[in-house]
């Protein structure tokens, strides 16, 4: 299976911190290969279209606004 690519979009706040958590967590309860990247360059960050944070992306593509559960993120990896 080819390795899932997770970008978490934020400064770094705790939110941040706590969606990277999340993600994490659902690659584990999967049992994927993932890469977690977290990016915290706001100009980065804004070029992607997300406004507010934080967000995530899915091999490129954002998938999710705002603190999401675990439980939300784990069909968000499966496609």
């Amino acid at each position: 299976m080819d390795t899932v690519k997770i970008e978490i979009l934020g400064t770094g706040c705790k939110k941040c911190q706590q969606l990277e958590k999340n993600a994490k967590q659902a690659v584990t309860n999967l049992n994927l290969t993932a890469e977690v990247l977290h990016i915290t360059d706001p100009v980065e960050i804004s070029m992607r279209g997300v406004m507010t944070t934080p967000a995530i992306a899915v091999n490129g593509k954002v998938v999710g606004k705002g603190l999401i559960s675990v439980e939300q993120i784990q069909p968000l990896l499966q496609n």
